[in-house]
């Protein structure tokens, strides 16, 4: 039997309430100029660096790689409709997001022991891929909606593309499942859904993205993803690689200036956004015990001014 409290916790998810006010998702990809991928078949506990069992030694390790190279990390694991001899485990990956530096590079230990010495030589022992990264939260102990909407996404670009796609853990958004970051890019997208997910990753194949989903780009930050998405709504722009950022100014507190490369057929493009807090009435996870708030960017100005003639559009973010 289930206590009432059990029955009110199981009731709510958090991303059936986020869909139900439409939460705006716009601007809320994680902080990452880079992507640290270390394969762990799970089971994966609440935190992914902390409850991946691995020896203190290692987890220092990682954790001085990681803050040094500001880079995100993840643990990663094939999706279950597609399992692997253990001998073939032991992968890592470090992904660079650096506009028009991107990058994959693969390595492999044969226990979590040897990371650490990796991690010291990472460039040495990795091997360059031309092959994208499709990373699929279904992080189940961190959040039970990042599961449920997760593993159908990632067991569809799974049959699709065995090799490049890996359920992950958490990448922030819990409300947003599912979520999926498209490497090395770091494109981070929400509310994808399953029967979706090949063509997303098709057009991103094809060097194209469908701002339908965008989150965010991992390597802007907030304002920058805001100002960058609402160009692409406003010109049209679906290109991976176009409006890269050329500056951002804080105007005043709150408010940030953002120039974008439109190409040499538009020139500049020069963006700016207004931030402010959005009350939640429910819990932005399932796990949270009260109602948060919600960061949001409203448009205030887009040049050259034809960009946005008879255009009215909020963008929208909100912190993990």
């Amino acid at each position: 039997m289930t206590s009432p409290e059990t029955d009110a916790t199981a009731a709510f998810r958090c991303s059936d309430a986020a869909r139900d006010r439409d939460d705006p998702f716009v601007a809320t990809a994680p902080p990452a100029r880079c992507w640290l991928l270390v394969e762990h078949p799970g089971p994966w506990g609440h935190q992914a660096l902390g409850d991946a069992g691995y020896p203190l030694e290692v987890v220092d390790a990682i954790d001085a790689f990681c803050r040094t190279r500001g880079a995100r990390f993840q643990l990663i694991r094939r999706s279950r409709g597609r399992g692997e001899p253990a001998a073939d485990i032991g992968r890592f990956a470090l992904v660079d997001t650096t506009p028009g530096a991107e990058s994959v590079r693969w390595g492999r230990v044969s226990s979590p022991a040897e990371l650490p010495a990796a991690l010291a030589d990472v460039e040495a022992v990795t091997t360059p891929s031309p092959d994208p990264v499709y990373l699929v939260c279904a992080h189940g102990r961190h959040d039970a909606c990042c599961a449920m909407r997760g593993r159908p996404v990632a067991a569809e670009l799974s049959a699709a593309y065995p090799d490049r796609t890996w359920e992950t853990t958490h990448t922030g958004g819990d409300r947003f499942a599912a979520n999926v970051v498209l490497l090395p890019h770091g494109l981070v997208l929400g509310r994808v859904p399953a029967t979706e997910a090949v063509a997303v990753a098709e057009r991103y194949g094809a060097g194209e993205v469908d701002t339908t989903w965008v989150r965010g780009r991992s390597f802007l930050t907030p304002p920058a993803q805001a100002a960058q998405h609402h160009a692409r709504l406003a010109l049209q722009e679906s290109h991976v690689d176009a409006l890269r950022v050329l500056g951002v100014e804080v105007r005043e507190p709150g408010t940030v200036e953002v120039t974008l490369d439109g190409g040499p057929e538009r020139g500049p493009v020069m963006v700016v956004v207004r931030e402010r807090w959005v009350a939640s009435p429910t819990p932005l996870t399932c796990s949270a015990g009260r109602a948060a708030s919600m960061r949001v960017y409203d448009l205030v100005e887009l040049t050259p001014a034809a960009a946005v003639s008879g255009l009215g559009v909020v963008l929208g973010g909100a912190a993990s």
